[in-house]
């Protein structure tokens, strides 16, 4: 009998001892995947920074630098705002003199349409 309480006893121990490494297996696996998560999130940014840096370089050598295209769009605008502002000094006296004469100067006539009634 105490041969055989031995053997379970041994069974139970060893049986034990196969659970406790499994359990340090999943953690040892679970560590792993945690770090390559992160080895992995790391690779991507980096990638994409680089990616990002060659976009700019090579979006400032086609389009030039943000500020040379504010600038020029700012000089067209500012150009364009003098250019009608002279334009309504120059014809704002002649409108203004077309207008009052066309609203003051009444001339009146019997419409072509009209037919007097007999």
């Amino acid at each position: 009998m105490t041969s055989q309480s031995q053997g379970i006893q041994q069974l139970l121990q060893a049986e034990k001892r196969a659970k406790d490494k499994l359990e340090e297996a999943k953690k040892r696996k679970g560590k792993r995947l945690r770090q390559a998560k992160e080895e992995a999130t790391a690779e991507i940014d980096h990638y994409r920074l680089q990616r990002e840096k060659e976009f700019r370089n090579k979006e400032t050598n086609v389009m030039g630098s943000q500020g040379n295209l504010s600038a020029k769009i700012e000089e067209q605008t500012t150009e364009a705002i003098r250019n009608l502002t002279s334009s309504y000094h120059r014809n704002m006296e002649s409108m203004m003199k077309k207008l009052l004469s066309t609203i003051c100067d009444i001339s009146p006539e019997i419409h072509p349409n009209f037919r007097p009634m007999v």
